[in-house]
């Protein structure tokens, strides 16, 4: 009897179970939390990130309005690279990063990749750094990509949510430190979920 790897029976099975509570909830929990970032941003002290000049410019954050269809399963195949790269950064710096592994996933019939990352003296190895770009970048989306943010788990079975997709602070607020995605993370097709430049719902 031929044996399945574990990794893809779990992968097949977050695929097609059905999401608890429900896509309308989840809707509604994401629209919450884009609430309360709004909010936070607000609130907090001049710059940080949105300086005081540009909000009401920027607030509320723009978005793609939430699709389902958008939020995928992935499996991470570890690297066996254990060179760290250099990250350059919005104000001509570098970060030092490790990757961690390639997120593999099938979105819109077209299989995909990513590398995640972790940043080389983190603290917090657990936090995964998924910088991309996509065909909306510099049009629909900041020209400099935009970043999701996984925690590791033991399975290395993983639900990239293209929804929760948010600009990098430099993108409000220059004088912010942001790596920008390297070539191994552009998507070769259009992102519409997650955060949106504010000019593009006009």
């Amino acid at each position: 009897m031929m044996r399945v790897l574990p990794a893809l029976v779990l992968l097949l099975a977050v695929a097609c179970s059905p999401k608890p509570p429900g896509e309308g909830d989840d809707a509604a929990q994401m629209a919450a939390a884009r609430a309360q970032k709004d909010l936070d941003f607000t609130n907090a002290p001049d710059g940080q990130p949105v300086p005081q000049s540009r909000r009401a410019e920027l607030l509320p954050l723009a978005y793609f309005p939430f699709d389902p269809a958008y939020s995928v399963p992935a499996i991470l195949r570890p690297s066996a690279d254990r060179k760290t790269m250099m990250m350059p950064t919005s104000v001509g710096a570098e970060r030092e990063m490790r990757r961690v592994g390639t997120l593999e996933f099938s979105l819109k019939s077209q299989p995909l990749k990513l590398t995640a990352f972790v940043e080389v003296g983190a603290p917090n190895v657990d936090h995964l750094f998924v910088p991309f770009s996509d065909l909306t970048s510099g049009t629909e989306t900041y020209a400099a990509g935009r970043y999701l943010d996984l925690d590791r788990n033991a399975t290395g079975v993983y639900i990239i949510d293209f929804n929760r997709a948010y600009h990098p602070y430099c993108y409000y607020n220059p004088t912010f430190d942001c790596p920008y995605p390297p070539a191994e993370n552009r998507l070769s097709l259009p992102i519409h979920a997650g955060e949106r430049l504010k000019i593009a719902n006009k």
